[in-house]
């Protein structure tokens, strides 16, 4: 086929000329550009991994991008410390208070959190996914003591880390705490465009009800009426705690993607001045 192309003869299997060849070469250079410009929809066979699996890496880790797939390792690792979810649990004031995780979550061999139950919620959940990224990046690193200290998810005392104080409690604040974090306050990432989004960034959903979830996304699907569907992994009460999840683009307001793209600046990081105000995105495709 090369020979007949150089020398413009026509092929004996398709009789066309060869400007029509060059022509269809031309199209399916654009197709392929407007496909890589398209939405990342999961699979059958990603989709099909389960409400609890350790699969994420080996679904997803071809079909994404930068340091998203040692996320996607961590979400397995996470998932691993409670294999039916181990429950979903919020409650300042209760006795014993509320645990972001359920495990003794730790940063590059230094303690963040002595969990004072084994629930999560989904601030808790994102969070430590964040966490066993970096602690899959930087084996056998450690981490300066202060530095360690603004990553902690407990006051020194074992108290709750109130929100919008140091790392995690901008995580976990209202509204966009993975921006606010990741992007503003640590500057170990950058904001993502929801139609450029890819398994493994991390994402605050604002529901239509009023209420928010913060989640590490895997992909988008479609229903059966062609309705936009969003899958994630996080904690929620509706899958027992930690699980993936799937639900319909309806339900969702507004949201906020971000990605880990400088995990190295976690050594060097000065917290950065957070404002609350960030332009709301949304799912309009």
């Amino acid at each position: 086929m090369l020979a007949l192309l150089a020398t413009g003869r026509r092929s004996p299997l398709n009789r066309e000329p060869l400007p029509m060849l060059l022509r269809l070469l031309c199209v399916g250079l654009l197709l392929s550009l407007a496909w890589a410009d398209a939405p990342f929809y999961l699979s059958s066979a990603q989709l099909g991994g389960g409400t609890h699996h350790q699969r994420h890496e080996e679904l997803l880790a071809d079909s994404t991008v930068g340091y998203n797939g040692c996320v996607l390792r961590a979400i397995d690792k996470v998932q691993a410390s409670a294999p039916e979810g181990g429950g979903y649990f919020t409650g300042v004031k209760a006795v014993p208070a509320e645990s972001p995780i359920g495990y003794g979550l730790q940063l590059l061999g230094a303690p963040l959190l002595a969990p004072p139950r084994t629930t999560s919620y989904c601030s808790g959940s994102s969070y430590a996914v964040l966490v066993e990224a970096l602690n899959a990046l930087y084996p056998g690193r450690r981490l300066d003591e202060r530095r360690l200290e603004g990553m902690r998810m407990q006051e020194p005392d074992g108290g709750r880390r109130e929100d919008r104080v140091k790392a995690w409690g901008w995580w976990n604040a209202d509204g966009y705490g993975s921006q606010f974090c990741l992007v503003q306050y640590l500057g170990l990432g950058e904001e993502v465009a929801p139609r450029d989004a890819l398994p493994g960034d991390f994402v605050n959903i604002s529901w239509k009800s009023g209420n928010g979830h913060s989640v590490v996304f895997l992909g988008y699907s479609r229903d059966e009426q062609d309705g936009l569907r969003v899958s994630f992994f996080s904690s929620q009460a509706s899958t027992q705690g930690l699980a993936d999840h799937t639900v319909s683009a309806d339900l969702i307001e507004d949201v906020k993607f971000v990605r880990l793209t400088h995990p190295e600046r976690l050594f060097t990081f000065e917290p950065g001045v957070v404002q609350t105000e960030v332009p709301k995105d949304h799912l309009d495709f």
